[in-house]
């Protein structure tokens, strides 16, 4: 969708007349309220979010809500002055300039804090729309969509007989931002920068039982499109059966091993390990203020040879993508290492101008109501030279981790526990027994230390993350190939 269609939509929702907005006096305000300032934005959002679950056979929660806001931020050398109202008038827009206002200017910027305008920043980019403006739900009624979680229900309990119970969770969002700077503080671009955001997600769980042993397995698959994809049979049919594929897995599983040991990785959501041990480690706020174990590592070695790490928020349709980022920047395919050498960190505007470069994309934030920070979109290993089954075939006795669960991650350390939520134990070079009870334990630099073979396919994540920092919660993607790592602990019940 062409850029005025996207500026006519937001129109549409932001300034008619009974929110009494004034295009005149709101460039007025924003003037006065970031005059002498270094940086700064009022970010307006609108957001649709149904939430549809099934459970045992019932639909237990069917939710709707409507929200919009404004966050009106200024930012003086490090410090960040942020203001945020859910009413969308005049009269909140000038009490919050006005805060903004009081603030002594002085007292905010020591004489030690780089400061400027941020440069060197391309605010233009030519590419086609990452995805489309649609409503994801239009074209489907309401009934439809509930009825669809009964279609799987019933689908799932017809597939195996031990199947006692199927939960399924639709969620679908839409969302529309606005981003305003006064004329000094917008660089190349004028006008509003506007973006219209579609966002899907299914969640299918089976619970299986047999000789009074229960255990469930899960898929789930989202992205920025529309909802009829989710909806055709071939899509959550396919769903279902992973599930309790998964599921029929854990109920044969064994005591996981524990001890440290080579485990193999598999491809596509476990990932999630890199995003959460390594990626927050690579994100600008930290590293300008020297606390990631990254911190004024750039030019050096932190991986293994091969071993080449991006951001890239410009993939088509995926759920971490943005076609701008929430200040306003176009997302870019950001090479954070390459070969195993940290060449870069992620940047929003403020880290970006402090350390002298320039933006990478990844300011965001969970709405109106937060500030933006640096922040992954999809994060991603690329593929590599070794085969998979060279990978278990060099494996004596180790683990194959092939899905992971939850997990606990220290953000400026790396340390890492995660559970694996199917895994295989590997004997004399063979996948043999599924195991349960399986976590992974160690810290970001030395996985990426000991990765020892990378497969040559990477896999993107079904489209199910949900990245949390500081209280605020983002939809993300990750992406790996299968791979090995000659050295990890492995927690379990048996030695």
């Amino acid at each position: 969708m062409s850029e005025s269609s996207l500026t006519k939509i937001s129109d549409s929702l932001f300034f008619h007349d009974a929110l009494s907005w004034n295009h005149d006096e709101v460039s007025k305000q924003l003037s006065q309220s970031l005059a002498g300032m270094d940086d700064g934005e009022l970010f307006l959002e609108y957001r649709e979010e149904e939430t549809l679950g099934l459970e045992n056979g019932l639909l237990r929660n069917a939710g709707f809500n409507r929200s919009s806001g404004f966050g009106l931020r200024g930012v003086l050398g490090s410090q960040t002055i942020f203001a945020h109202s859910d009413l969308l008038g005049m009269e909140a827009l000038r009490r919050a300039a006005e805060g903004l206002g009081s603030v002594e200017r002085t007292a905010l910027r020591p004489d030690q804090i780089p400061h400027g305008h941020v440069g060197d920043v391309k605010e233009a980019d030519s590419r086609s729309a990452l995805y489309g403006a649609v409503h994801p739900a239009a074209g489907s009624e309401f009934a439809q969509r509930a009825a669809l979680l009964g279609e799987i229900d019933a689908y799932g309990r017809g597939l195996d007989s031990r199947v006692v119970q199927v939960n399924a969770t639709l969620n679908t969002q839409w969302q529309v931002v606005r981003i305003l700077r006064p004329a000094f503080l917008q660089g190349d671009r004028a006008g509003p920068l506007v973006d219209v955001r579609p966002l899907v997600r299914l969640d299918i769980s089976v619970v299986v039982e047999q000789d009074g042993r229960r255990e469930s397995g899960r898929a789930g698959q989202g992205g920025r499109y529309a909802l009829s994809r989710l909806m055709d049979p071939s899509c959550w049919q396919a769903m279902t059966q992973e599930a309790l594929r998964q599921a029929l897995v854990n109920l044969g599983a064994v005591a996981a091993p524990a001890g440290e040991m080579p485990v193999v990785l598999g491809a596509g959501w476990p990932g999630i390990l890199l995003h959460e041990a390594v990626g927050h480690g690579l994100e600008g706020d930290f590293n300008r203020k020297g606390t990631s174990v990254f911190s004024g590592c750039v030019g050096k070695r932190i991986a293994a040879p091969g071993v080449t790490v991006v951001d890239d928020g410009t993939l088509p349709e995926r759920r971490g993508s943005l076609n701008m980022d929430d200040e306003g920047t176009p997302t870019h395919r950001t090479v954070l290492i390459e070969d195993g050498i940290l060449r870069g960190y992620m940047q929003d505007r403020l880290n970006a101008r402090l350390t002298s470069v320039a933006p990478t994309g990844n300011g965001r934030r969970q709405s109106y109501a937060h500030a933006p920070m640096p922040r992954m979109t999809n994060t991603i290993m690329t593929g590599g030279m070794s085969s998979e089954e060279e990978m278990i075939r060099s494996t004596k006795k180790g683990l194959y981790a092939r899905n992971f669960g939850g997990g606990q991650v220290d953000i400026t350390s790396g340390k890492f526990v995660f559970a694996a939520s199917e895994a295989y134990l590997i004997e004399d070079g063979k996948i043999t027994s599924p195991v349960r009870g399986a976590t992974l334990i160690g810290s970001g630099s030395d996985v990426m230390e000991q990765i020892s073979m990378i497969g040559p396919t990477m896999e993107m994540d079904p489209g199910i993350g949900t990245c949390g920092k500081a209280g605020q919660g983002v939809p993300v993607g990750v992406g790996q190939p299968m791979l090995k790592v000659s050295g990890l602990t492995v927690g379990g019940t048996t030695s």
